[in-house]
């Protein structure tokens, strides 16, 4: 089956990054947005990303971006910090082009974002968390090690810029912004789902756990059997349940 089509736009951030994004209208309820939040040095135009924005497009319209610092997008990552304001310009688009209510979906990367978004700036109707981390500096896997290098030395950032063309700001966070887990708890009421996979080789089931611990009711957790990590692993199945979830959240 062809993909849906996706429409280019061109956001503007509150502190004037411009950022690169599509919709997908909408093959379901025409007056739900899904704005969807990719993983770290990913980007909407990714395959992957791609075919999740179409299954999820036959639930509502889709708005997918790229952070900061990603693909096409101005500005460099701060990994999770500023790109608050890149979901938030991405919420504000899907309501300006007449989405009634907006749900946020983010992996990893972007599951931390909105989270801290729906905190900071209550701008979602409901929030879906997929393989996000509840804590920053988390070194206990390989694969986060290696996420590590690629932020915190020039060799990395390098590689990060030539491989996957994602520019990462140098120096510390000053001050450390918010951790997932210490904004999860302002979400209430906004309904919150946690997604995490038993298999994630990233971010183990101690985050989902401590998110969900963390966060107030209306809450859900779903630990997914077999489930690796992200936008890669995600099944076109899990991502119509997603969907249902989301239409099915009280208005």
């Amino acid at each position: 089956m062809p993909l849906a089509a996706a429409f280019p736009a061109t956001l503007m951030t509150k502190d004037g990054v411009r950022i690169d994004a599509a919709h997908t209208p909408s093959r379901g309820d025409a007056d739900l947005g899904i704005v969807l939040a990719h993983g770290f040095t990913g980007s909407w135009r990714e395959s992957a990303t791609r075919r999740i924005a179409h299954v999820l497009s036959g639930y509502g319209g889709v708005v997918a971006f790229d952070f900061r610092g990603h693909g096409r997008s101005g500005g460099r990552s701060t990994v999770g910090d500023v790109e608050v304001l890149d979901l938030d310009a991405a919420v504000a688009h899907a309501r300006s082009i007449g989405y009634a209510r907006v749900a946020t979906v983010g992996f990893s990367m972007g599951a931390a974002i909105a989270v801290r978004h729906a905190a900071l700036h209550r701008g979602a109707d409901a929030v879906v968390a997929v393989s996000g981390p509840a804590r920053w500096y988390y070194r206990g896997t390989r694969p986060m090690r290696q996420v590590h290098w690629a932020i915190e030395r020039p060799s990395g950032r390098l590689a990060a810029r030539v491989a996957k063309r994602t520019r990462i700001q140098s120096g510390t966070w000053d001050p450390v912004p918010l951790a997932p887990h210490e904004a999860v708890g302002r979400i209430a009421p906004t309904p919150l789902l946690i997604v995490h996979g038993d298999a994630d080789a990233f971010f183990p089931l101690e985050h989902a756990h401590q998110l969900y611990d963390a966060a107030r009711e209306p809450k859900e957790l779903w630990i997914e059997p077999g489930y690796g990590h992200a936008e890669s692993a995600a099944t076109p199945g899990l991502i119509r349940r997603i969907g249902s979830w989301i239409t099915e959240v009280p208005r």
